[in-house]
């Protein structure tokens, strides 16, 4: 090992454990119920208006500077796909930071689903992250540095919408890749995302938050029997940035109906302090038995050759 000696670096590995040790439980006690910035911003998605055109999602692959997909965005039969036998619809990943699903509720049209990181008030990839790679900013998204991230993929396991997508495209390079909210070329300069920009039907609604759930309060009371009586992100898991309105049940759209009211890390903070620490402890732990490994190895040679040139003196006596 060039550079630094062999106790250096496992005096540092060490260092490190122990720093991570000892920062986890506080960043994790840090976490409660967080009602969000204030003047943050959203978006309102609105179920009944979008029509599947997939606009959203060539503009997000456009302004992120994704690659093509396999199949155009005016190809339709992508809603036909299902994965897991069935059970589930498209996912976001590496290359599609949203995707706009198919359902058909019982009795009733079919109902286009636009799916994408909903930016929550206290995400549980922040929470969960033990290099910090994540950041909520005060305009309302949940973006992260890729020059931190190193790719343990523990956010993947964390999040309750499963939206962080590993990039299994380079093995030099591990990454968790997902929607950003435009927030470097859009959002923080007060513009809305290019998905929102884009839709002809008006299906996404930019806005402050707070202003937001006032527009989909009114449109709920306006046109009873359109809309179910509920905005889901207004409260669910502590509250998110993306809203949706819905004509029929969320489950029957792939919601969870029931996903709770608090942020999810509430739950398991106690559990997740533990895992900077184990992921930080073994490396170094590692380190340690390679090292006593070869210094036995290099004991073992010496003694081997003590022995040889022993022998070897009492055949010439």
């Amino acid at each position: 090992m060039s550079g630094i000696s062999r106790r250096r670096f496992l005096a540092a590995s060490l260092a490190g454990c122990a720093a991570t040790t000892l920062a986890a439980p506080k960043k994790a006690l840090a976490s409660g119920i967080f009602t969000g910035y204030p003047e943050s911003m959203g978006v309102l998605v609105d179920l009944t208006r979008c029509i599947g055109c997939r606009s959203c999602e060539a503009a997000c692959n456009a302004e992120q500077n994704l690659p093509d997909p396999l199949l155009p965005f005016d190809d339709k039969s992508v809603f036909d796909q299902t994965f897991h036998g069935g059970t589930q619809k498209r996912r976001t990943d590496e290359n599609a930071y949203t995707v706009v699903n198919r359902y058909n509720p019982e009795g009733g049209e079919p109902v286009y689903v636009k799916k994408q990181c909903n930016h929550c008030a206290e995400p549980a990839c922040l929470s969960s992250c033990f290099v910090n790679a994540y950041t909520k900013t005060p305009e309302g998204a949940v973006i992260f540095n890729k020059k931190v991230c190193v790719g343990c993929r523990t956010c993947m396991v964390a999040c309750p919408f499963s939206i962080p997508a590993y990039s299994y495209s380079s093995a030099f390079d591990p990454l968790i890749k997902k929607c950003i909210f435009c927030h470097e070329t859009r959002l923080k300069n007060g513009k809305p995302p290019a998905c929102v920009d884009i839709c002809p039907q008006e299906a996404l609604t930019f806005g402050k938050r707070k202003d937001l759930l006032k527009i989909g309060n009114q449109r709920i009371q306006t046109h009873q029997g359109r809309y179910l009586d509920h905005i889901y992100g207004e409260n669910e898991l502590g509250g998110t940035s993306w809203m949706y309105l819905s004509p029929v049940p969320f489950e029957q759209v792939g919601f969870d109906p029931n996903p709770g009211n608090e942020p999810i890390i509430s739950h398991v903070k106690d559990f997740l302090s533990t895992v900077p620490m184990v992921l930080a402890i073994w490396p170094a732990l590692f380190v340690g038995f390679q090292l006593l490994a070869k210094k036995q190895a290099g004991h073992g040679d010496h003694d081997h050759d003590s022995e040889k040139q022993h022998d070897e003196e009492g055949a010439e006596q």
